[in-house]
């Protein structure tokens, strides 16, 4: 064995035995790379006897407002107007693609409750002391405009938890918007077939 080798054999081999004490101590390890493990830093709730009142955390400054809250338009996120009236129609344009996006959204938050047609009979039914969910195809709900169905979205009502912080706001108007879709579906007469297309239909007494 060349004496290089024969050297490194050997501080290797010190260094293995070097990490083989043989005996418990309670002092900490040697910490050879700390990068960023311990910082000068406070911690949440901390004492901090420079501030006045002796806290590390602080308010945040007045008129603070996290990205994203910055909520100033009544019409969109309460389904109000400024008078605190609810808006007849939602706020955006009715297209495929948020009908699409709807019922997307409906069928994961609302139909385990309301079922896929919003008729109340849910998969919750089948278990033994649920209340009743609304039959969302009542005529109160027809009526009832859709910034207050939106409303009841964002803060739940009665049993009804809110989904505010579950459905995002753009995603809670396409709710709104599929479940208009759905009551239309559900309550359709031969008047609302195209004149062109009434004669294909089989119209049974």
């Amino acid at each position: 064995m060349s004496s290089p080798i024969r050297i490194m054999v050997l501080l290797l081999s010190a260094a293995l035995l070097g990490g083989c004490r043989g005996r418990v101590t309670d002092e900490p390890p040697v910490h050879l790379n700390p990068n960023m493990d311990d910082q000068e830093k406070l911690d949440p709730q901390e004492e901090f006897s420079f501030f006045p009142d002796g806290r590390a955390s602080r308010e945040p400054v007045a008129g603070t407002i996290a990205r994203g809250d910055l909520q100033v338009d009544p019409v969109r996120y309460e389904g109000q107007t400024a008078a605190g009236n609810w808006i007849q129609h939602g706020p955006l344009r009715t297209t495929e693609e948020l009908l699409r996006r709807g019922q997307r959204q409906f069928n994961i938050y609302c139909a385990p409750c309301h079922d896929r047609v919003g008729t109340g009979r849910g998969m919750v039914t089948n278990y033994a002391g649920m209340t009743p969910p609304t039959n969302l195809q009542d005529a109160r709900i027809r009526e009832m405009p859709d910034g207050q169905i939106f409303h009841t979205i964002t803060y739940g009502v009665r049993t009804m938890p809110s989904y505010r912080h579950q459905v995002g706001v753009t995603d809670r108007w396409a709710i709104v918007a599929y479940l208009r879709a759905l009551q239309r579906s559900q309550s359709t007469t031969l008047a609302d077939v195209p004149s062109d297309m009434r004669s294909t239909l089989e119209v049974r007494p």
